[in-house]
């Protein structure tokens, strides 16, 4: 789940995070991301992610932009639009696009709101999901943040063949997770984070993050 903010044009950052689950299953992703100037500041995003699943390994990337329509800072509220476009590399096919809007309410100076709803569509499967997202950060100590969220799509299962198992109902079922966030300087963010993904396991899963401004 994302807010709304975007840095100045020129700032760049590299957000990078490992997940491993109580099932085995593991995620490694690297996110490098600048702001530039087009017209209005535009976020570009890129990603690649390495993957297992059940002893088989997969490898995407994807590509995105955020813009900011109404900042946090002089205003009740502040909102943006976020869209991007996944790919699996090893096939080169398109596997799915989103788009979404991020609401932050500012309700202290040490604690902030954020909620997304939005689109996202499922090229694989060919299904269109609403999504949606609300999460709060809380910097209750010095260089510390306590960040949680609940999160979830709406839409049909897949369809499945006869004679498999269904599909899981999990993929539309809210899911929730938890983390402490540590900032030792303003330009590092050093996160672990428990909690359940979207991909339809009850899998438990434990995250660590690092995030580089620079």
């Amino acid at each position: 789940m994302d807010d709304v903010e975007i840095g100045k044009p020129g700032d760049c950052e590299v957000d990078s995070w490992v997940s491993a689950a109580s099932n085995h299953n593991l995620v490694a992703s690297t996110n490098p991301l600048c702001v530039f100037k087009l017209g209005i500041p535009v976020e570009v995003d890129g990603f690649y992610q390495r993957t297992r699943s059940d002893d088989g390994w997969g490898t995407s990337g994807g590509v995105s932009g955020k813009i900011n329509l109404i900042p946090v800072e002089g205003h009740p509220f502040g909102l943006g639009l976020e869209g991007g476009s996944n790919w699996n590399l090893i096939t080169g096919a398109n596997t799915g696009s989103y788009l979404f809007v991020p609401a932050t309410f500012q309700l202290r100076k040490d604690f902030r709101i954020n909620l997304n709803v939005g689109w996202d569509y499922d090229n694989v499967t060919k299904l269109h999901y609403a999504t949606w997202g609300a999460g709060f950060e809380w910097s209750f100590v010095k260089s510390f943040k306590l960040i949680g969220e609940t999160y979830g799509q709406l839409g049909r299962l897949p369809a499945v063949n006869d004679g498999n198992a269904p599909a899981p109902d999990s993929i539309i079922e809210p899911r929730a997770q938890l983390g402490l966030r540590y900032m030792p300087q303003d330009k590092i963010d050093i996160d672990v984070i428990y909690g359940h993904n979207i991909n339809g396991e009850n899998a438990h899963w434990l995250t660590l993050g690092v995030n580089l401004r620079f």
